[in-house]
């Protein structure tokens, strides 16, 4: 977990790898903060917008991705705080002047980062489940003829150990055939909901940029 004491600023940062700290806190209400929920503040510091961002990226910002330090440092920061407080982003840098000059750009760039990484579980849980219904399909198939087989195998075998041995086998082969869509349905599916429902929710996150004092 990222330290909460942001370290010293240096002339010179790499661009590849951002000097980032990030940090959250919780801004009551006052008196009557229990009425409403909490706004929860992530902060995070850079010598300039530049750091925020992916170095290897040709777009400029707003287009631009943020860089794999900084979506980490927000997105960790995010799942620590309440899933029913308003989130905000605080970004300290060290250039006054870029903090008015690419406010905008900012919290556009930022807007649109988290959009597309949800889209993209959006799309991936499409997948998952297109992959666990053909999954299914398959399982209850095989189950189907393990069934079918195992019955034929009774029948001609007559009661006995061999003819329970043999049934009972393909009866497990059968449901061992329908592990895999029923773990996508019952498991596989519900953390990338969530990490999407994070991403939308620092999509819609306001974001302002203050010059480190």
């Amino acid at each position: 977990m990222p330290s909460n004491r942001a370290p010293a600023l240096r002339p010179g940062d790499s661009v590849i790898a951002p000097r980032l700290i990030c940090c959250k806190r919780c801004d009551g209400g006052g008196a009557n903060s229990h009425d409403m929920p909490e706004t929860a503040v992530i902060e995070l510091r850079a010598d300039r917008v530049a750091n925020l961002f992916d170095p290897f990226d040709p777009f400029p910002i707003p287009s631009r991705d943020l860089s794999g330090t900084a979506e980490a440092f927000i997105a960790d920061w995010a799942r620590e705080l309440p899933r029913d407080a308003p989130l905000n982003i605080l970004i300290h840098l060290a250039d006054a002047e870029e903090c008015e000059r690419g406010a905008p750009l900012v919290s556009e760039a930022i807007k649109r980062h988290f959009e597309q990484r949800a889209d993209r579980l959006r799309g991936d849980l499409h997948e998952l489940f297109r992959t666990g219904r053909f999954a299914l399909a398959i399982g209850v198939a095989v189950l189907g003829v393990c069934l079918f087989v195992g019955q034929v195998a009774r029948e001609m075998l007559g009661e006995g150990p061999v003819a329970d041995f043999f049934a009972e086998g393909l009866i497990i082969i059968g449901w061992v055939a329908n592990w895999r869509p029923l773990e996508i349905f019952l498991y596989d599916w519900w953390p990338i909901a969530q990490k999407r429902r994070l991403y939308l929710r620092l999509a819609g996150a306001p974001v302002e940029l203050r010059p480190v004092r």
